[in-house]
């Protein structure tokens, strides 16, 4: 019984010691680690951050860049017939977008997904107007259709819903850093 005692008084506190020692490594060590982590991510948010907002703009020259009233006077040549203008138009758009798609990896899904959908949604618009006309008529007429239906629709037209989304993102990755 008075070794089991002399053991007990020994090895006790070695343990107590032990164990302190432990705690207090392990705090240490996943302290700097986490503040290693902070370090990196900072070090990252300023490359990132820059990167997002770039992505951002070019999204929004897309965007512009596709609308009917800044496209087809872009690509509009005398003589055209609606055909040639809607297949112009349809070219222009898909070359546009080819040019953006690395944008993706910046921007959140739901913009990317919005994105895409504009894209879709303009060329659609384009070839059902096209479609009531008569393709070998004056490109022109085209053109005054598409406008007469921008200038003249009642709902939102889906590139400004597009661009406010893109700026509402923007803005709160600019006030919350890239993690937003």
């Amino acid at each position: 019984m008075e070794i089991l005692l002399e053991l007990l008084k020994y090895t006790v506190p070695a343990l107590i010691v032990l164990l302190a020692t432990y705690m207090i490594v392990n705090k240490f060590l996943v302290t700097e680690m986490q503040r290693k982590q902070f370090a990196l991510f900072k070090e990252t948010q300023n490359i990132t951050l820059p990167l997002r907002l770039q992505a951002y703009e070019r999204l929004v020259i897309f965007v512009e860049r596709i609308h009917p009233r800044n496209l087809i006077p872009r690509i509009y040549v005398t003589g055209m017939t609606v055909r040639d203008l809607q297949q112009a138009v349809a070219f222009n758009i898909r070359t546009e977008f080819e040019h953006n798609l690395s944008q993706q990896v910046y921007v959140s899904r739901q913009v990317w997904e919005t994105v895409k959908g504009i894209k879709e949604q303009e060329m659609n618009m384009i070839n059902i107007i096209a479609q009531q006309l008569n393709p070998e008529a004056p490109a022109k007429e085209l053109h005054a259709r598409v406008i007469d239906y921008v200038m003249n629709t009642a709902e939102t037209l889906p590139t400004d819903v597009a661009l406010q989304l893109i700026n509402d993102e923007c803005k709160r990755v600019l006030a919350a850093g890239p993690q937003a």
